[in-house]
């Protein structure tokens, strides 16, 4: 790993996060909204049956709302659960309000723990990002569970970031164990930015 682009990213994380911090709560309320009605667009247009979801942190565009609805209509939702080998386990999201806190303070599920390959029938990932850039580069929070998953998968499904309008930049620094997103979910739309992969 080169020193310069871990010291780019850690420098570029702390900015992107100061600026979540500073969002209103009208900005956030308004960004739940538009985040929920780009993921089920993104779903329906997928005719995905069965995804991977995150339970949003405070400062992350909302994705509850969207969990919610999903699992009402009778989508599997497999949500994240963190280890301490870098690995992530699944849960399948239920209509109840039930939040562990999990490694790093991050909230996560309470059902039944399901194993890291569990992610593997998926029709689409929906992930975290710190920003995502124009080639499908994302930046997520330093930690690389979502790029081990990714990786490890035989067959990916199309993997989607969501972030702010504003953390799509024109470039990020990359390296070789980044996974590409196939587009990213905003408030205000759904971009395709890279080839679904075979």
């Amino acid at each position: 790993m080169s020193p310069d682009v871990e010291q780019a990213k850690r420098a570029l994380r702390a900015e992107l996060r100061e600026r979540r911090q500073l969002l209103s709560d009208q900005q956030r309320e308004a960004a739940a909204s538009g985040i929920t009605e780009q993921l089920d667009a993104l779903v329906t247009a997928h005719d995905a049956q069965s995804i991977s979801c995150f339970l949003s942190t405070t400062t992350e565009p909302d994705t509850r709302a969207f969990i919610a609805g999903a699992v009402r209509r009778g989508i599997r939702v497999l949500l994240p659960i963190t280890r301490a080998d870098g690995l992530l386990d699944w849960a399948v999201a239920d209509d109840s309000d039930e939040v562990a806190e999990g490694l790093f303070g991050l909230p996560e599920p309470t059902g039944e723990v399901l194993g890291p390959i569990a992610v593997n029938d998926v029709d689409i990932m929906i992930i975290p990002a710190a920003a995502v850039d124009a080639e499908g580069t994302r930046l997520g929070w330093g930690r690389g569970y979502f790029d081990k998953t990714i990786g490890s998968m035989e067959k990916c499904p199309p993997v989607y970031a969501v972030t702010y309008d504003s953390e799509i930049l024109d470039s990020l620094p990359r390296e070789l164990h980044d996974q590409p997103v196939t587009g990213v979910v905003t408030p205000t739309r759904t971009l395709h930015l890279s080839p679904a992969r075979p």
